[in-house]
């Protein structure tokens, strides 16, 4: 069939009207987060900065007012509101192109781009602000830029007039150890971290390289990363001000706050794999397993436990049960007479520091066979599982034939207790492992017991622990450290 000239003209225009409400569509659609040519570059009033609002109570917050502060400054100002989800009530943002608020819970129909960070961010520079604080006087960023650049600290602060301004701390992070540390700066104003309301800036660059560049709290989580990568932070003397109308004033709004506040924090350090926090004066936060909570690790495969592959040791909440568990049983067996002494292990443990070794995940005690039933515990477990007043449980082992004292139900941070019985001078037990330690030995290094400090409290040793010790591991067991399977894992291997 042909067209006519009318015909065809109307097909064009219809053609045309289509391609112009599909391209406008398009356009409509493309995410707001693209960043613009050429917006890395400075002004001529100084290196351009973004402005990161991360920290806030979605609940109660200024933070419309903490963005027109800024704005006020600079009306090209970029800023960037992150949030996890969409927050509501709604925030009152400016709806201009240099505001943008981004969500950070990946969705279903937004790309993949939409949920990291650093796609909102096209400055060499992020500042990180607080809720509740406002820019006031002029010059602060292009000040804390300059400072920047001058090199000596990648990360400079400024504080924030608040309740809890800013201050310099020391922090050491091990991840060996699962801890960190706060104490004293001892070079403030330039330090590790800090603890309370502050302005930080660092290049974008940096932030986002962190594996958890907006992890809340914004301050814990950030200084943790960066002091364990030996960054520095330089606090300035030149405080943001306080919002004028600051959030959380009501008690009620304060509580929740903190509540949230708490749980996001231990959260976090779960997350990065601290169990331990220990500030100056002693105080220690705990976030790892107790008695209501199964242990940091399943079952050990191999006598080398997974956190090993890992390069960690023992995590210290473990430690501490292991610790609390072997002073409880020692006292129930010396209150009931039975013979015990520190075994394998934990005798090499004591005999190195005093304690149980960084990187184990049980106690052995030997003791003789004969006294058993001495004990009310020990006798219920030769029926069955027993848990006692306080909460351990006493059973026989289903790998053999000894005893095994949980920290709790839920708990399974054993001590293990070996019976062991003389013949001709030797003492010997009917069950056996395939652990190179576990062998006979003449009674005499049982004869006498000796004390030995161990894991907190005084214990029994064997005499000549030394040449047992030899006996059982080999020459010079104590002074070369190894993992219990060097096979699989060794300890000059994994450092």
């Amino acid at each position: 069939m042909r067209l006519t000239r009318c015909q065809a003209a109307l097909a064009a225009a219809i053609t045309l009207n289509l391609l112009v409400l599909f391209y406008v569509s398009w356009l409509q659609h493309q995410p707001r987060y693209s960043p613009a040519r050429g917006s890395r570059r400075g002004s001529a009033s100084g290196p351009r900065v973004t402005i990161l609002v991360r920290e806030f109570e979605a609940f109660d917050n200024a933070v419309p007012e903490l963005v027109d502060s800024f704005l006020q400054q600079d009306p090209a100002q970029p800023v960037v509101v992150a949030a996890d989800t969409l927050p509501y009530p709604p925030l009152a943002l400016p709806r201009i192109p240099s505001v943008r608020l981004a969500l950070l819970q990946p969705a279903l129909d937004r790309p993949a781009a939409a949920s990291r960070p650093e796609t909102y961010v096209a400055t060499e520079y992020v500042a990180l602000v607080p809720d509740g604080a406002r820019a006031e006087a002029p010059g602060q960023l292009k000040r804390m830029a300059e400072v920047l650049q001058a090199g000596g600290a990648r990360l400079v602060a400024a504080p924030v007039a608040s309740a809890n301004p800013a201050r310099c701390v020391a922090l050491n992070v091990s991840l060996r150890e699962w801890t960190a540390r706060y104490g004293p700066a001892p070079s403030a104003p330039r330090c590790d971290a800090l603890d309370g309301d502050a302005v930080v800036l660092l290049r974008a660059r940096d932030l986002f390289n962190l594996s958890a560049p907006l992890a809340r709290p914004v301050g814990t989580g950030l200084f943790l990363q960066t002091a364990l990568r030996g960054w520095t932070v330089q606090l300035l003397d030149l405080p943001f001000a306080r919002a004028r109308q600051p959030p959380l004033t009501t008690a009620h709004a304060r509580w929740k706050a903190e509540r949230e506040g708490r749980a996001r924090r231990a959260a976090l350090l779960r997350a990065l794999g601290i169990r331990l926090v220990s500030w100056e004066g002693g105080r220690l936060e705990w976030f790892g397993c107790n008695k209501e909570t199964p242990r940091c690790f399943g079952t050990v495969v191999g006598d080398t436990p997974a956190y090993l592959y890992e390069e960690r040791w023992t995590p210290p909440c473990c430690l501490r049960a292991l610790r609390e568990t072997a002073r409880y049983v020692v006292g129930v067996l010396e209150a009931a007479g039975v013979r015990y002494w520190l075994e394998g292990g934990s005798l090499l443990g004591a005999a190195r520091h005093g304690d149980i070794i960084p990187w184990d995940y049980d106690v052995d005690l030997g003791i003789y066979l004969e006294d058993v039933g001495n004990c009310e515990q020990l006798r219920g477990a030769e029926a069955g599982s027993v848990v006692d007043e306080r909460g351990f449980v006493w059973e026989k082992a289903v790998e053999g034939d000894f005893f095994r004292v949980q920290y709790s139900e839920s708990n399974h941070l054993h001590v293990d207790l070996w019976p062991f019985y003389p013949r001709n001078g030797v003492m010997t037990k009917d069950t056996w492992l395939d652990h190179r330690q576990d062998v006979e030995f003449p009674e005499h290094f049982l004869q006498p017991l000796v004390p030995l400090p161990f894991a907190g409290f005084v214990a029994q040793a064997p005499n000549n622990y030394r040449r047992f010790l030899e006996l059982k591991f080999g020459p010079g067991v104590i002074e070369n450290p190894e993992y219990p399977n060097p096979a699989l894992l060794s300890l000059a291997g994994s450092s």
